[in-house]
C-alpha cells in the first residue's frame, strides 16, 4: 500500500525529532519542501506533525491501555505510526480506514510484516470508541489529580507543577487549564516591521501590545519576507516585547555599546541592530554555537549595520570586558517551557532534573554581564520559560549576590509604556518588576523580561 506524501513527511519528522533530538520547526519546512508538498498537503503535513507531537502523552497514555502494555515496550518505530494514526482517529476528521491503513503500513516499514498485525489491533480497538470516551478512561489510570491533569492536557507532571507555581506568583492559579489548552494549540503567525526600516502593511492588524508587530488576514507571507530584504519577519510578539524592553528602558546616548550575549538564533538581535541603527549605537553580538551563529548573521543581514558576531562561551566573553557596555541582552538557556506551542517536543526533552544545570548556567551569565555593564548600564534578562527557578529565582540570587551594586527597573512598567494596548502584567507575588507574557493570556511565548541596572 502507498502511504500519502503528507503522513510519510510526518511520519519521517517525528522519528527524526525522537531519534536524532531534530527540531521540528526547522525540520519540518525543508522536509515538506523536498517533497513537493503545498496547499492542503503541506497543511496536513504539518497538521499531523505538531498535532502528534502536541499531544503525545495523551496518545501514549491512550495506546497503553489499547495495546494492554506500557509504550516502553513497543518499538520506538511502530510506537511513532499508533501515535499518529491515533492523532488522526482522536482529534482529526481524516476518515478512520485512511488513518489506520496508512499508519499500519508505516508500522510495517518501521518493523516488518509482524509489527503490522499488532498496529492495525490497537488502532482498530481506539477506533471502536469515542475520543470523549478515551479520555475518561486514562483520566481514571490516573494516580494523582495532578497526573490526570497531566495526561489530559499532554504534559509532563513536573511542569504541570512548575506552572501552577508561575500563575499562583501572580495570584492566578486558576487559569493553569486556560495555559495548559493553549500550549495545545497552534500559535497564529506574527509578523514584525524592523523599526526605521520597514512599515506595517496598512491592510494588516497590528499586533495589541509590540508597536512593531502585526498580523496578516491570510495568505503565505513568505513572499513579503523575501521582497522586504530580511526587513519584515516572522518573530514572536513575546520576543520583540523582549528586545524593546532593553532598548526602550532609558533614552539611547549616541555612541552607546550594546551586547546580545546569547544571540543565536538572532530574531531579537534584529530588533537591537535596526534600534541601534536608528539611535547610532554599535551592537554586538555573541552566540557560542557556530550553526546558531549563522542563524544570527542571516537574521541581521537585512540591516545596513555592521555587527560582529563572536562564537564564545557567554560568561568568558562577558568577563573579557570588563565595564564597557550599557545594555546587554541576556536571553539566557532554559527549559523552553514558554514555546511549547510552537516547540512541542520541548517538553518531552527536559525534565525536573534539568532544572539545577540550566539555573547555574543562567545564574553565571546574568552575573557575567552584570560585570560588562558600565556603570548606569541595563541588562535585560530573558528566558522563554516561566518556571520560577529560571525567572525570579536567578534574579534574586544574582540581585542578594550583587546588594546595592544592582538596582531592578521595572520591566512591567516599560512594556506597559511601549505598548499599543493594556498588556495586564500582573504584579509578582515576591515584588520584583519582572514582566512575565502568557500565552493563554497574551497570545504570545511565555517570555520572562528582568532589566537590571548597574548603579
Amino acid at each position: 500500500m502507498r502511504v500519502a506524501a503528507s503522513r510519510s513527511v510526518a511520519f519521517d519528522t517525528i522519528r527524526a525529532v525522537h531519534e536524532s533530538d531534530a527540531y521540528a520547526n526547522l525540520l519540518l519546512p525543508t522536509s515538506i519542501s523536498r517533497a513537493g508538498l503545498e496547499g492542503p498537503d503541506a497543511a496536513l503535513a504539518t497538521e499531523l506533525t505538531y498535532g502528534t507531537l502536541r499531544r503525545q502523552g495523551t496518545y501514549d497514555a491512550v495506546i497503553s491501555l489499547a495495546a494492554e502494555r506500557s509504550v516502553q515496550d513497543i518499538d520506538p518505530g511502530v510506537l511513532d505510526a499508533l501515535r499518529l494514526g491515533v492523532h488522526q482517529l482522536l482529534s482529526t476528521r481524516v476518515a478512520s480506514h485512511a488513518a489506520v491503513n496508512e499508519s499500519v503500513e508505516l508500522a510495517r516499514a518501521a518493523a516488518g510484516r509482524g509489527a503490522s498485525g499488532f498496529a492495525n489491533a490497537v488502532l482498530r480497538r481506539v477506533s471502536r470508541d469515542t475520543p470523549g470516551d478515551w479520555m475518561t478512561r486514562i483520566a481514571e489510570s490516573a494516580r494523582s489529580d495532578d497526573e490526570r491533569i497531566g495526561l489530559l492536557t499532554s504534559h509532563p507532571v513536573w511542569v504541570v507543577r512548575a506552572m501552577r507555581r508561575a500563575l499562583a506568583a501572580e495570584g492566578r492559579a486558576e487559569e493553569l487549564e486556560a495555559l495548559l489548552t493553549a500550549d495545545n494549540a497552534a500559535p497564529r503567525v506574527t509578523m514584525a516591521a524592523l523599526p526605521g526600516l520597514a512599515e506595517i502593511p496598512e491592510d494588516a492588524r497590528q499586533t495589541p501590545f509590540s508597536p512593531l508587530g502585526f498580523r496578516l488576514g491570510g495568505g503565505d507571507p513568505e513572499s513579503m519576507i523575501t521582497g522586504s530584504g530580511g526587513r519584515i519577519r516572522v518573530q514572536d510578539e513575546g520576543s520583540q516585547l523582549a528586545a524593546l524592553a532593553l532598548t526602550r528602558v532609558m533614552p539611547i546616548a549616541p555612541g552607546e555599546r550594546w551586547l546580545d550575549l546569547c544571540a543565536g538564533p538572532g530574531g531579537k538581535t534584529a530588533v537591537l541592530a535596526a534600534e541601534a541603527l536608528a539611535s547610532g549605537a554599535l551592537l554586538e553580538a555573541n552566540e557560542i554555537s557556530p550553526a546558531r551563529a549563522g542563524l544570527v548573521r542571516r537574521a541581521i543581514a537585512g540591516v545596513p549595520l555592521e555587527v560582529t558576531v563572536s562564537e564564545e562561551d557567554g560568561r568568558v566573553r562577558a568577563q573579557e570586558a570588563p565595564e564597557t557596555y550599557d545594555r546587554i541582552l541576556v536571553d539566557a538557556p532554559c527549559t523552553g517551557l514558554g514555546a511549547l506551542r510552537r516547540r512541542p517536543e520541548a517538553r518531552w526533552r527536559k525534565s525536573a532534573s534539568d532544572v539545577p544545570a540550566l539555573t547555574a548556567l543562567q545564574h553565571e551569565l546574568l552575573d557575567a554581564a552584570l560585570g560588562a555593564l558600565k556603570p548606569g548600564g541595563v541588562v535585560a534578562y530573558v528566558t522563554c520559560s516561566p518556571h520560577l527557578a529560571e525567572t525570579s529565582g536567578v534574579v534574586a540570587e544574582v540581585r542578594r549576590e550583587w546588594g546595592a551594586a544592582v538596582e531592578e527597573v521595572s520591566a512591567r512598567d516599560v512594556i506597559t509604556a511601549l505598548s499599543t494596548g493594556d498588556p495586564d502584567l500582573a504584579p509578582q507575588a515576591d515584588g520584583s518588576g519582572r514582566a512575565q507574557l502568557w500565552p493563554h493570556r497574551h497570545n504570545t511565548d511565555a517570555m520572562s523580561i528582568s532589566l537590571l541596572r548597574r548603579v
